[in-house]
């Protein structure tokens, strides 16, 4: 269920471009569910555009874009279920991401294009991700946008949450705190250092 919110200065996108920038971009949200392009995966593939108006947006203390590399300033906030991705694929999409814009908005004859549009990634921490009134876990998020949970990709999101598990149970995280996918939650009350670590200390010694 990821998200994109692109910012950018009045201008720099007309509605063609605004359209063909959108297409790629859902195209680039689609590879991040693992290539789940299903009624449900488009459906969870949200493109949202913010314009400010002159004078709204200041690089370096100016707003004539005078401190700006071309095609323009562009800030994008990739909203994402935590755990969801590992460096690699970070890496991936700041890189899908400036190729889209760069493409949309026409090619520039400039080493330094696409210096000025900014990627940012959020993860949205497990359980906090709502939908029909309800909370939903990344686990359900990979039913419903058809991501197959026997897959590598989903068997590092398992890894990420039961070390995340170990780690909480460890440090005696309230079992209610939330944070976590059901099953590993489950899973770090039986590990053996879990026990060990919530054992009481002898401090009469």
């Amino acid at each position: 269920m990821p998200i994109m919110q692109v910012q950018y200065p009045a201008g720099a996108l007309d509605g063609p471009r605004k359209s063909d920038l959108a297409g790629r971009l859902t195209e680039v949200l689609l590879d991040m569910e693992g290539g789940a392009r299903t009624e449900g995966g488009r459906a969870f593939a949200w493109v949202l555009f913010s314009e400010f108006g002159p004078g709204d947006w200041w690089v370096g203390g100016k707003s004539d874009g005078s401190h700006v590399a071309p095609p323009g300033a562009f800030l994008v906030r990739v909203t994402v279920p935590e755990g969801y991705m590992n460096a690699a694929n970070k890496s991936a999409v700041h890189a899908s991401v400036n190729a889209a814009v760069l493409a949309a908005t026409g090619p520039a004859a400039s080493p330094r294009a696409g210096a000025s549009v900014l990627v940012i990634i959020e993860e949205v921490t497990e359980g906090n991700w709502g939908a029909r009134g309800e909370s939903i876990s990344l686990a359900r998020i990979a039913d419903t946008v058809g991501l197959p949970k026997d897959g590598q990709r989903f068997a590092w999101v398992r890894s990420y949450f039961s070390a995340k598990a170990r780690l909480r149970a460890a440090f005696d995280y309230p079992a209610d705190s939330g944070g976590l996918l059901p099953a590993d939650g489950q899973a770090a009350e039986q590990h053996p250092h879990v026990a060990e670590a919530r054992a009481p200390c002898d401090h009469s010694a």
